[in-house]
């Protein structure tokens, strides 16, 4: 099902003839802000571990009449992720907007905490954003050619959970290594930004609502009502399409005026 940001995408502009790359594209917010992307313009690479949903993705926005690459990415892996915005490049001709979005969520008290999967989440969170960072930048660089690096986040990059210490610890690297890029890149006309979503009805969310369930001892609606909305001004979740416009917004806005920002999109759960 096309996300609501496609349709709401027409009223962004300045995309065109931009190329995007998207990681964890196949499903979800990536899938959202690839979708918004194409729409207003941009050639859009679908990076993801996902080769079948990322494929039929790129297929639906090629048939509606945007450009759109399937690419396979693993973001813990360097050898992939170069070779995945090499083809990108080769493909599109260059690389003017990376949104790093892959992620997953592991909820676990610290005291049981399994080293691998603290790791796991460090690795695709913090290794993934540097190394398709990195990949990218060789391109921007190029000519001083610039373009905008956007990291999704969290209202966790600023604060922190119980039971997820992990990817607060993550998120708050995320922001951290952002506003690194941000100063190295200004030079290079690259701007860093960090959007930072409060919780968002995903698959990923739908996961995550039972096992805080049985972790906390709440049921499902009180997870929901008392753990995941009770910041918010109007108990509302963030909605994808509030994340793809916010992505568009930094997409286009080329000037270094907000570099090095995070952008909270959270229902007023967390304010700076």
């Amino acid at each position: 099902m096309k996300a609501d940001s496609e349709r709401s995408a027409s009223s962004f502009g300045g995309l065109d003839g931009k190329v995007a790359v998207v990681t964890g594209a196949a499903s979800g917010i990536g899938e959202s802000i690839a979708r918004a992307l194409a729409k207003a313009g941009a050639a859009v690479a679908i990076a993801d571990r996902n080769w079948a949903g990322a494929n039929a993705i790129a297929d639906e926005i090629a048939e509606a009449g945007g450009k759109a690459l399937a690419v396979m990415m693993d973001v813990t892996d360097e050898d992939a992720v170069n070779s995945a915005i090499d083809r990108v490049a080769a493909t599109f001709g260059a690389i003017d907007i990376l949104v790093s979005n892959a992620g997953i969520q592991i909820v676990s008290p610290i005291d049981q905490y399994a080293f691998a999967d603290w790791k796991k989440i460090q690795a695709i969170y913090v290794d993934g954003a540097f190394l398709t960072t990195k990949a990218a930048l060789k391109y921007m660089y190029q000519g001083d050619r610039g373009g905008a690096v956007i990291y999704i986040g969290s209202v966790y990059s600023h604060e922190a959970s119980p039971l997820k210490s992990a990817y607060a610890t993550a998120s708050h690297g995320v922001l951290g290594f952002a506003r690194a890029v941000a100063k190295e890149g200004a030079m290079h006309n690259v701007r860093a930004h960090v959007v930072c979503p409060g919780f968002v009805r995903t698959p990923l969310l739908d996961k995550q609502i039972p096992e805080l369930a049985k972790a906390s001892g709440l049921s499902d609606e009180r997870v929901v009502k008392e753990m995941m909305l009770c910041d918010t001004v109007d108990g509302v979740f963030t909605t994808l399409d509030d994340i793809a416009r916010t992505v568009l917004f930094l997409s286009s806005f080329s000037s270094a005026a907000l570099t090095g920002q995070s952008v909270l999109v959270s229902h007023g759960w967390h304010m700076q």
